[in-house]
Parts: C-alpha cells; structure tokens; sequence
C-alpha cells in the first residue's frame, strides 16, 4: 500500500502542476480526492490490512490526502486569479477615447398630445383639478346617475379592486367629489388614465387616457357646449375642421350626444381610415343630468351644466396617421422618432 500511495501522490502532484484551468484542475480533485478517487478507495481498503498495521497506514493515507488538497487549493487560488486577470484585460476600457455622443430623447407622442389638449383647456378658462385613479363605486357609478341594473357594474366590464373599490373606468368619476365640495359657477377639467376590462385592438385599449370637462353656471345651454367643443376641435385640429352632433345616451348627461370630426386625411370626402364616411367618432357629451346636480346641492333652477369626455389616445391617432393604438404603447423607437 506505501508503493501505491506513493505512486499515486506523485502522479496527482504532476497532474495538477499541469492543469491550466479550473475544469481541468476539477477533474483532477475528483479522479483523486473524490468519493470513487483513488486516494479515498485506500482508505476504504485499511480494512483488508492487519489490525495493528492499519492506524500508522490511515495516518500516511490522510497526510497525503491533505497535502494534495492544500496543493489543489493553491493552484485553484492561481488559476482563479489568472483567469480573473486575463478578464479584466480582455474588459479593459481605454479612458482617452472621446465618448460616445447619447442621441437626445423626446417626449412620447400620447405626453405631447395631453400636454398640448391640457394647455388649449387652460387657455379656455378651465381649471385642472386632481381625481384618484382607484375609485369608489358611488363616485364610478351610483353618484353619476347610473341605474342599478345598468351592465357598467359587471364585474366583467371593470377591473374591481374590492366590493366597493375599482380602477375608475372615466375621468368623469371626478364630478360628485368637486359638486359635492364646491358651489356654482365652476369651469373643471381633469386628465389622466382609465382602465377597463376589455379586449384590445387597433382602437380599442384597456388602459388609457381621458380629459373630462365640466362647467356649471346660470343660463348654460347645449349651444353652449357646442360652440365650446367646435372652438376646442379648431384649436387641437385646425380652423378647417368640421363638426357635427348625434343624438346619444349617457346616464349622466340629459340630453347627451356624441361629436364626429370631419376626417382630417380625406377632408370629409370619405377614405379609409374614416370606413368612407367621412367623419370620424371623437367624443362624448350633454348637459348634466338634473338628478346629479341635485344630489349635490346645486339648485338646478338657478344653475346647469355641461360636461364632455374625449381620449388624448384617439386625438394623437388622428393628429399623427397612427391607426393602431398599441403602435404608442410598443415603446417602437422607428415610430417614437418619427414624433
């Protein structure tokens, strides 16, 4: 057994003077110092040895074992910190080139178009006021004059955080929290996004922005929401614009109606991105339900209102040629640059 221990220490001592990485040095601590290695198979053996021979051959056995494991640990300790060396040449980065000039960054189309639509608000007289994203049940729905029954509440139409809390699915859920806090004439706007439990497409997204408007007043007519909303179509769209009202329904407007824009790609003369019909669908609006004015305090024989709703999302499409609205979300720079 001396023989063979001395054999295989000297071949293990050359075989890791001779390693030249790290796997190799690996394959030489297990062929040796292993669970199967041949310095562990002699220790494994001491019981086929006489008894009183075999604590002075154990003893020679570990000693061998480790001082190959110190002389293993010291080539690794090498090998690690050759390998790390020749990293950190291969890596290294000459300080004395000129640096790379950063191409310069631009604010994201859906930003540009809310700063504008915001700055033309104000520019008409109305004051920006906050509303909260997550949004009570009352404050969504009930306080709007939405009925019981009415589908908005399915749970498969919203995305509901508790019973009575959601993400608001319209920035008009801000109306009841300044009517039920502030008194007539008040001229509010409020921006910011809205979600909904939908299937997305080319013009339809489930996370988005809305601008909701709102004056109250005495002697406030529906001719004065037109005359409103057509100054404000001419300012975002130009002077040339054309625009036109239909007939709708809202449970919180009374009457309600919604605003088509004349197609700024064809001028109305019918093409594709208006399905040839020449007037694209733009935004909802109407006088403000007596019942909501009401539940808030406001006299409704002194004062009305009006209110409207309409997406930076849908304005910034037109304005641009977009006609995929994920296009804005994709973070696409061959689209963002051209913006």
């Amino acid at each position: 057994m001396n023989d063979q221990l001395t054999t295989l220490q000297s071949e293990a001592q050359e075989r890791i003077a001779r390693a030249g990485s790290l796997a190799e040095l690996e394959e030489v601590e297990t062929a040796y110092l292993g669970r199967k290695g041949s310095v562990t198979q002699l220790l494994r053996g001491l019981g086929s040895l006489p008894p009183e021979e075999r604590p002075a051959a154990g003893a020679r056995i570990n000693e061998a074992k480790a001082r190959l494991q110190s002389l293993i640990d010291d080539k690794r300790d090498a090998l690690s910190a050759a390998s790390l060396q020749a990293q950190l040449e291969a890596e290294r980065v000459d300080v004395t080139l000129p640096g790379r000039r950063l191409p310069p960054g631009g604010v994201h189309p859906l930003a540009r178009t809310l700063d504008e639509i915001q700055e033309i608000f104000v520019g008409m007289g109305f004051e920006f006021v906050d509303s909260p994203d997550v949004e009570t049940v009352f404050y969504n729905f009930s306080g709007l004059n939405y009925p019981p029954d009415h589908p908005a509440y399915d749970q498969q139409m919203s995305f509901y955080l508790t019973d009575d809390l959601l993400l608001r699915t319209q920035c008009t859920a801000f109306q009841r929290r300044y009517f039920d806090t502030r008194q007539p004439p008040m001229k509010l706007a409020t921006a910011g996004r809205v979600y909904r439990y939908e299937q997305v497409d080319p013009t339809h997204a489930h996370t988005y922005y809305n601008v909701d408007g709102i004056l109250i007043d005495r002697d406030v007519s529906l001719g004065d929401l037109f005359g409103t909303l057509d100054s404000l179509m001419k300012k975002i769209y130009g002077a040339d614009v054309r625009t036109r009202f239909r007939p709708h329904y809202f449970p919180f407007t009374e009457p309600s109606a919604e605003l088509d824009l004349s197609c700024i790609f064809c001028g109305g003369e019918g093409c594709r991105i208006c399905k040839y019909e020449g007037w694209v669908e733009l935004l909802g609006c109407g006088m403000i339900h007596p019942n909501i004015l009401r539940d808030s305090g406001i006299d409704t024989e002194e004062f009305t209102g009006f209110a409207f709703g309409m997406g930076p999302d849908r304005v910034a499409m037109n304005r641009m040629g977009v006609e995929d609205i994920r296009m804005f979300l994709d973070n696409d720079l061959r689209l963002l640059e051209q913006f």
